[in-house]
């Protein structure tokens, strides 16, 4: 099977080396790709903005499937567009992808289906935002309703704070979503979706906050880990049952079934799990941590997904033990990143490429906000963890910098969830 793999990050990096350990595949290609990624596929010049540049690209390097890694070419039609070409593919498609693409629409489906979530408002007009953020507090969460690259929501108890950037939104000709506060640990839980079928892969924790202790401004994502030593064993069956599930019939009730990887954020709240959002695709950097430990190859997967014959799969496998993944972000990320610096350690075992490129002279540089995702497996999760850094501390990027505290709370048992 000849796959082509959409995007160039940290992500498409972590699913091309699964994909590398299959039998079944026979080619691999990667748009628009990185340094790292181009050791273990062809890299094809495209715009996966543009739905016509991705089926341009599938089409000539003859793909038997393609394989969206961001949500961005999906929300843009990408997978209809390869769809209608006669190529399969893993991917939602452009209405379902709305799941993703329009908060309002994820909420409309949420409360449709039953789906246990914040309470929230839309505001699309500032004269209407003070009545509203009043309604609100004494935390507030603000979001961008579009997407935001995991930038776009502010949780602050400031009300001036929350305040500012509603009207940052607003002004840019964004409407705002207004949610109430969540109590408990945030999760992160992948299920492969083929339109009815929902199988679950292991629940992953990442790290939003820029700065150790949760400090600073949002990222794309710091560092994750997975599975979840501190969670409900039943977690799982209940997210597919009341969260996955009725979500995936909802959407096929409206005649835009799912069929891709719909990825729930949750809060493990005093009332149980609730959506904080849904996403289109794989998480970045959760795919780092989850697809270190998934046994099952990769693109037998993929390719029952885009069949719809997902039910008939065998189960799972993984193996045991932990994975964490810790993100090297340049100097100056999550605002302008500094960029072309030279990287050493990166071609060490463990080390996924995010934002990077080579140089005519052959020098790997980055080229990005998040550069390098570090992953580590071990027998337990502190093993997992000790490995990480271990490996962090091999590469080297002039101003680099990370979080030190990746699963360190879980390592130390200091989650818990609040009582009901």
């Amino acid at each position: 099977m000849r796959i082509l793999v959409i995007g160039g990050g940290g992500r498409e990096h972590a699913i091309l080396l699964a994909l590398s350990h299959d039998p079944s595949v026979t080619a691999l290609a990667c748009a628009p790709g990185n340094a790292g990624t181009a050791s273990l596929a062809e890299t094809l010049a495209a715009d996966v903005a543009k739905p016509e540049d991705v089926v341009r690209a599938a089409t000539e390097w003859k793909a038997d499937l393609v394989v969206f890694g961001p949500e961005t070419p999906l929300v843009a039609g990408a997978s209809d567009a390869v769809r209608a070409a006669g190529i399969p593919c893993f991917g939602p498609s452009k209405a379902a992808a709305r799941i993703e693409g329009s908060k309002a629409f994820a909420k409309d489906v949420m409360d449709t289906a039953g789906v246990p979530t914040a309470t929230s408002e839309i505001v699309d007009n500032p004269a209407k935002l003070d009545a509203a953020l009043a309604g609100y507090g004494p935390t507030w969460v603000v979001k961008d309703d579009g997407l935001a690259a995991g930038k776009g929501v502010l949780v602050t108890s400031d009300f001036d704070a929350a305040r500012a950037h509603a009207i940052t939104l607003l002004d840019g000709g964004h409407p705002v979503l207004l949610e109430s506060f969540l109590d408990g640990p945030e999760a992160s839980l992948f299920c492969l979706v083929d339109g009815t079928t929902v199988v679950p892969l292991l629940p992953a924790q990442d790290f939003k906050r820029v700065g150790d202790e949760d400090a600073g401004p949002n990222t794309g994502g710091m560092g994750a880990y997975a599975p979840l030593p501190w969670a409900p064993e039943d977690l799982v069956e209940t997210v597919v049952r009341d969260v996955v599930q009725p979500t995936v019939d909802e959407l096929a009730g409206r005649g835009t079934p799912f069929s891709g990887l719909l990825y729930a954020g949750l809060a493990l709240t005093s009332n149980g799990p609730q959506v904080i959002e849904f996403n289109c695709r794989f998480g970045d950097p959760e795919t780092q941590a989850v697809l270190a430990l998934l046994r099952t190859p990769l693109a037998g997967l993929f390719k029952a997904v885009a069949e719809g014959t997902l039910a008939e799969h065998p189960p799972l496998e993984w193996e045991p033990g932990a994975a964490v993944t810790v993100v090297l972000a340049a100097e100056g990320y999550p605002g302008r990143p500094r960029v072309d610096d030279v990287i050493q350690g990166g071609e060490a075992e463990g080390v996924l490429h995010s934002g990077t490129r080579r140089r005519e002279d052959g020098a790997v540089v980055s080229a990005g906000g998040r550069v390098l995702s570090v992953v580590a497996t071990g027998e337990d999760l502190a093993a997992a963890r000790e490995g990480a850094y271990r490996r962090v501390a091999g590469v080297h990027l002039p101003g680099a910098h990370w979080r030190t505290d990746i699963a360190k709370r879980a390592v130390e048992g200091e989650i818990s969830l609040p009582s009901a």
